[in-house]
C-alpha cells in the first residue's frame, strides 16, 4: 500500500490584506500560506510519505515575485533533500497566457532537481518514470480552452460546440491512457481543473463560467484507485463512500471572504489496486475571515446597532473582518466610523463598506420603450441604473445570456 500525501492551491503569494513582517520583509499574510505550507511539508518528511502530489497552483499569479518564488522553492527543495519523491502539476495560475513562455514551476525542471517531476501536459506515467514506485499516474495539468483547440484544429467559436468537442477530446485522452494501463498496479488520476458536480469556493470567476468542466464519470471510473484534484479552493470529495475517491483537497489557507466558514485541509491516502483509505488532516491555526451583513431599519442607537452586529474583541483578535452596512442615505451622520474602528482595533484588518440605500429605478431614453427592447437589453438598462460594478455587470450580462439561449426540452 502506498501513501500519498495529495494538497493543491497553496496561492503562498496572496498579500491582500494585512501588513509586512519587520523581521522577514514578507507580507504577513504570505507568512500564513507558508505556515501551513510547512506544516505539509513536515508531515510529508516525518511519516517518509511515497510521493507528495501537488495538484497546482503554488502562486495566485503567473509573474510571482523572485521573492515568493525562492519561499516555495525552500519547501520544494527540503522534500527533495529528504528523498521524498514530490509530483507538481501545473495549474491556471502557473502558467503564462503567451506561447512559449515559461511556467512558474519550470525551474525544477530545467534544472532537474533530485526527487521532483513536474508534469506540464497530459500524461501516463509509469512506475520507471515515478522513481520505481508500484504506480501509474494519469496526469492533466490545467488545459486552456483555446490551446486545446488550438492543437486539434477545432473551428467552431460556439461555446457549446466548443465545450463538447475539448470535452469529447480530454476523454479519448484518459480513456486512451487507461486502455494501456497495467491492470496490475494502482492508478491515480491528477488534474487541475473544474469537475460536473463540484461545490465551488468563492472565487467569482470560476462560479460565473468560463472553466472547462471535466464530466463526473471521467473522474468516477472504476479502474482508477484515487483521484486527487486542484482548482477548486473548497474541499470536498464528488464519490463520498465509494471508490474512487475524487478529492479536491481545497485551497490550504482562506484566500477570501468567500471561505469565510471553510476548514482547510490536505489529504493523506494509502493506495493500492482496488482499494484506497482516506484521511483528512486539518490544517490548524488558519486565520479567521469574519464576515457581517447589516441592514438599519432603525435610526435610533446606530454605534450600539453597528457593535452588536459583530462578535466579541476577543473573537476579532487577529481576524480579517468585513461588515457590509445597508442603510438610508439620510443616516449617514448617524454612523460613528471611529467608535467602529476602535472596537475592531485587534483585528488584523477591518473593512467597513458603507452602501447607501437610495430608490433605484430603471430609466429608459425618451425614444426607447419597453417593448423595443429585447429581455438582455432590459437587463442590461438595470444593471446600469442599479450602479454594479463593471466586471460585475459583463459577467452577470454573460451569465444571463448563457442562461436565455439554454435550448427548450421538449417533453
Amino acid at each position: 500500500m502506498l501513501t500519498i500525501l495529495h494538497f493543491a492551491d497553496a496561492h503562498i503569494d496572496m498579500a491582500n490584506y494585512g501588513r509586512h513582517d519587520p523581521l522577514t520583509g514578507l507580507p504577513l499574510r504570505v507568512l500564513d500560506f507558508l505556515k501551513s505550507l510547512d506544516a505539509i511539508v513536515d508531515t510529508a518528511i516525518q511519516e517518509n510519505v511515497d510521493l507528495v502530489l501537488f495538484a497546482g497552483d503554488a502562486y495566485k499569479d503567473r509573474n510571482p515575485a523572485p521573492t515568493f518564488q525562492r519561499e516555495w522553492g525552500r519547501r520544494v527543495m527540503r522534500l527533495s533533500r529528504a528523498g521524498i519523491h514530490t509530483l507538481l502539476l501545473v495549474g491556471n495560475h502557473d502558467t503564462s497566457p503567451a506561447l512559449g513562455r515559461a511556467h512558474t514551476l519550470d525551474p525544477f525542471e530545467t534544472l532537474e532537481v533530485p526527487n521532483v517531476l513536474v508534469v506540464d501536459k497530459p500524461s501516463f506515467l509509469h512506475p520507471d518514470e515515478l522513481w520505481g514506485l508500484p504506480l501509474q499516474v494519469i496526469a492533466i495539468p490545467w488545459i486552456s480552452r483555446s490551446g486545446l483547440l488550438a492543437s486539434q484544429e477545432l473551428t467552431s467559436t460556439e461555446p457549446e460546440k466548443v465545450n463538447q468537442a475539448v470535452e469529447e477530446r480530454l476523454t479519448a485522452i484518459v480513456q486512451n491512457f487507461l486502455s494501456e494501463a497495467d491492470p496490475q498496479l494502482p492508478i491515480v488520476f491528477t488534474a487541475h481543473a473544474s469537475v460536473q458536480g463540484a461545490v465551488y469556493g468563492g472565487e467569482r470567476t470560476v462560479m460565473l463560467g468560463g472553466d472547462l468542466i471535466l464530466p463526473g464519470s471521467l473522474v468516477r471510473d472504476p479502474r482508477l484507485d484515487y483521484v486527487a484534484l486542484g482548482h477548486i479552493h473548497k474541499s470536498q470529495d464528488l464519490n463520498e463512500n465509494a471508490h474512487p475517491p475524487v478529492i479536491y483537497p481545497g485551497s490550504i489557507e482562506r484566500v477570501d471572504f468567500g471561505e469565510a466558514a471553510d476548514d482547510k485541509f490536505f489529504v493523506v491516502a494509502r493506495v493500492e489496486h482496488g482499494h484506497t483509505e482516506v484521511e483528512w488532516r486539518k490544517l490548524t491555526g488558519i486565520r479567521p475571515f469574519i464576515d457581517r451583513h447589516l441592514r438599519l431599519k432603525s435610526s435610533e442607537e446606530v454605534t450600539a446597532q453597528l457593535i452588536k452586529a459583530l462578535p466579541k474583541p476577543n473573537k476579532l483578535e487577529g481576524a480579517i473582518v468585513r461588515l457590509v452596512l445597508d442603510y438610508p442615505r439620510d443616516w449617514e451622520t448617524l454612523i460613528d466610523e471611529a467608535a467602529l474602528r476602535e472596537y475592531t482595533a485587534g483585528a488584523f484588518e477591518f473593512h467597513f463598506i458603507k452602501r447607501p440605500m437610495v430608490e433605484a429605478r430603471a430609466r429608459l431614453a425618451q425614444a426607447e420603450g419597453v417593448s423595443s427592447l429585447t429581455p438582455l437589453e432590459l437587463l442590461d438598462v438595470y444593471w446600469r441604473s442599479s450602479h454594479v460594478e463593471k466586471a460585475e455587470h459583463a459577467d452577470l450580462q454573460k451569465l444571463a445570456q448563457e442562461i436565455m439561449e439554454e435550448p427548450e426540452v421538449s417533453g
